[in-house]
């Protein structure tokens, strides 16, 4: 990440629990700043009133001097009288001048917030499907929420209190010498003692709640994979629940546990602290007491100087942890800025061409594609702290039996020579061409894993080819608007995603200004118009988690609707069909029939009835187009295509 690189601030006392310094570069503060410059009269106004509230929090000793040596003893009761009052507004004024602050630093922290989630959740939908393949999702969730806070948490809270608790260190240490010097250099004597004690302290806290970070994500980890609805009908269906409440048990103590010891530790620190404090207090007492006595200073300047004192040793507590937490809190940012630096797999030119009036000739020209692990892009390692390895799976903690932690490359994996059958490869495509004539209906068929899937990812560039190009109507698919091209191309893939939201609000997704009669006709092309109003709420029922409160079919159907609704000149249909039931398949098969009039079509066929209504076939096979065609002269041939038919087309028609 090269926006924040640079020569690290290291602080010998910024070290973490394995000896290695925390170190925070400027490039990076600089472009904190970046974010927070738009909020500079903000800024400005903030540190103005921790500025006030400083000088406004240091006039209640000087009062109570004041009541000491001069008022009480010279019975002025219209000084005490004023006394009394400046007593109460001192501290209501305070009040109201950390409410106006806490405002102020609240607008920026939320704003600075907004920017960041912002720009990071645009930056992400920009990304291509490789990015997702390659990451996995709880870490862009963290990014997205728990780094984005921590990153709000670096400018309300700690920024904040560090700029506060110097300033108040600053004024406190200043009115002190000008109180009494004697006193102050007795006074910061401990300091010695209480700055050692102050960096274990912080190291034992910083450690238990890495601990206790660590503890809640395996917890979190484990209700991730067993509370979303399909790990909650793998245990129910493998009778593990038992199994899962026990681990639950057994990482949820781990996180009580931990929670106490964090308590007590930090009960300890302050206890001992206090008593730090005391020891100078009582020095201060005792020897302040002394000179008293001397008539060297009055008792009201003694008082006066230990209230002082109070708050320079609580504000040293303050500070003791404030450099490990702001270069905690800028790991955030860089974390943050990490997927926003990240580079676009699928980029628009910024001439990319808008085509307004798609014919549907597609051409593959020597394509290939692999899923290239050396080039992934990706979010970089971040070493989670009890985590040894980059990768820890939720049930067997990523290790086999012996404890070892396997890794291999797709490369290392296949490191024998594959079967004749096997579709195990290191290229997904391999120099793929052909063409697709405007309205024309093409049938891919092949093995399992042969590479049809991948091969209509790339027509609406969910992935860019390694090699070769893909053209549309003569236009190179990387030259075309993205926006245009995801307008013309419509996919229903093998797994039908639907958000837990309506019918009537999934399907406006294909096109949002879609009228109802444009919806239920849509749904009557797909066979499922009669479902929906058969259903209490119609199409306002609620689909669930996922569409899991309909069938397989229902869901694919629902799918198919939406692409109508969407009305793409390029249709892709990848296995839509291979859930339905015979009926319902016929059904469709007649719909499409009249949807894919006059459009380029491209389908994954399963069924023999798609097969023979097409007006080309590919046969793939190991990423390869070996056969094309019709069905009458692939037949002839002999070859892949004629084994496929008499092993899986065929038993369609003994059912006739």
């Amino acid at each position: 990440m090269a926006s924040t690189q640079g020569k690290g601030l290291t602080l010998p006392f910024m070290r973490n629990k394995d000896g290695q310094t925390v170190s925070i570069t400027w490039p990076l503060i600089k472009r904190v700043f970046t974010y927070a410059r738009p909020y500079r009269r903000q800024i400005s106004a903030m540190l103005a009133v921790i500025l006030f509230t400083t000088v406004v929090g240091l006039l209640r000793p000087l009062i109570f001097r004041d009541l000491i040596d001069v008022t009480l003893p010279e019975k002025d009761l219209g000084r005490l009288n004023v006394l009394a009052v400046g007593l109460f507004f001192i501290p209501l004024m305070g009040g109201a001048l950390k409410i106006w602050q806490k405002r102020l630093s609240s607008s920026v922290a939320e704003g600075v917030t907004y920017d960041l989630r912002m720009s990071l959740y645009n930056h992400l939908q920009k990304m291509s499907l490789r990015f997702y393949t390659n990451t996995k999702t709880g870490e862009l969730m963290s990014r997205l929420n728990n780094d984005v806070k921590d990153a709000q948490s670096a400018i309300s809270n700690t920024i904040v209190d560090i700029v506060s608790n110097l300033v108040q260190l600053v004024a406190t240490l200043t009115v002190m010498l000008a109180l009494e010097w004697r006193l102050t250099a007795l006074g910061i004597l401990i300091l010695p003692m209480l700055i050692p004690l102050a960096k274990r302290s912080s190291m034992i806290q910083r450690d238990l709640a890495r601990q206790s970070m660590d503890d809640n994500a395996k917890m979190n980890a484990l209700m991730h994979e067993t509370l979303n609805i399909g790990g909650v009908l793998l245990v129910k269906l493998f009778g593990r629940r038992r199994e899962e409440v026990n681990r639950f048990d057994q990482h949820a103590a781990m996180v009580r546990d931990i929670g106490v010891k964090r308590s007590v530790a930090s009960v300890r620190f302050s206890v001992v602290m206090g008593l730090l404090g005391a020891i100078g207090t009582a020095a201060v007492y005792w020897i302040g007491g002394y000179m008293v006595l001397k008539g060297v200073f009055t008792i009201g300047t003694i008082v006066a100087f230990t209230a002082y004192l109070g708050q320079f040793y609580s504000t040293l507590q303050s500070l003791s942890n404030a450099p490990i937490s702001f270069a905690t809190s800028l790991v955030s940012f860089e974390r943050v800025f990490e997927v926003i630096d990240l580079p676009l797999d699928i980029a628009e030119k910024p001439d990319a061409l808008v085509l307004d009036n798609v014919q549907g000739r597609i051409e593959f020209d020597h394509v290939s594609f692999r899923y290239d692990a050396e080039n992934e892009v990706g979010l970089s390692y971040v070493r989670r702290h009890g985590q040894v390895h980059q990768i820890e799976a939720v049930l067997s903690g990523g290790q086999d039996n012996n404890g070892v932690v396997k890794s291999e490359t797709l490369e290392e994996a296949i490191t024998v020579e594959p079967s004749v059958y096997s579709q195990a490869r290191v290229q997904a495509l391999d120099g793929v061409s052909f063409t697709i004539q405007p309205g024309q209906l093409v049938a891919l068929v092949g093995p399992s894993g042969a590479g049809k899937t991948t091969t209509t990812y790339l027509v609406p560039r969910l992935y860019d080819p390694t090699a070769g190009r893909i053209l549309l109507d003569g236009h190179n698919l990387r030259d075309v608007a993205l926006d245009a091209l995801a307008e013309n191309v419509g996919m229903v893939t093998q797994e039908t995603h639907l958000f837990h939201d309506t019918i009537r609000t999934n399907l406006l997704y294909a096109r949002l200004d879609a009228t109802q009669a444009e919806i239920e006709a849509a749904c009557r092309a797909a066979n499922i118009h009669d479902f929906i109003i058969g259903l209490p709420n119609g199409y306002e029922t609620i689909v669930g988690e996922r569409g899991y409160r309909l069938s397989g079919g229902e869901k694919q159907r629902l799918a198919i609707a939406r692409v109508i609704l969407k009305n793409p000149r390029i249709l892709v249909l990848d296995e839509a069909t291979s859930h339905l039931d015979s009926q319902s398949e016929a059904l469709i098969q007649d719909a499409l029939k009249t949807v894919m009039a006059g459009r380029t079509s491209i389908v994954i066929a399963h069924r023999l009835s798609t097969i023979l209504a097409a007006d080309l076939i590919l046969v793939m096979d190991r990423g390869q187009v070996v056969e094309h065609g019709t069905h009458s002269e692939l037949l002839a041939n002999n070859g892949l295509y004629k084994q496929l038919y008499e092993t899986q087309f065929s038993r369609e028609l003994v059912g006739h």
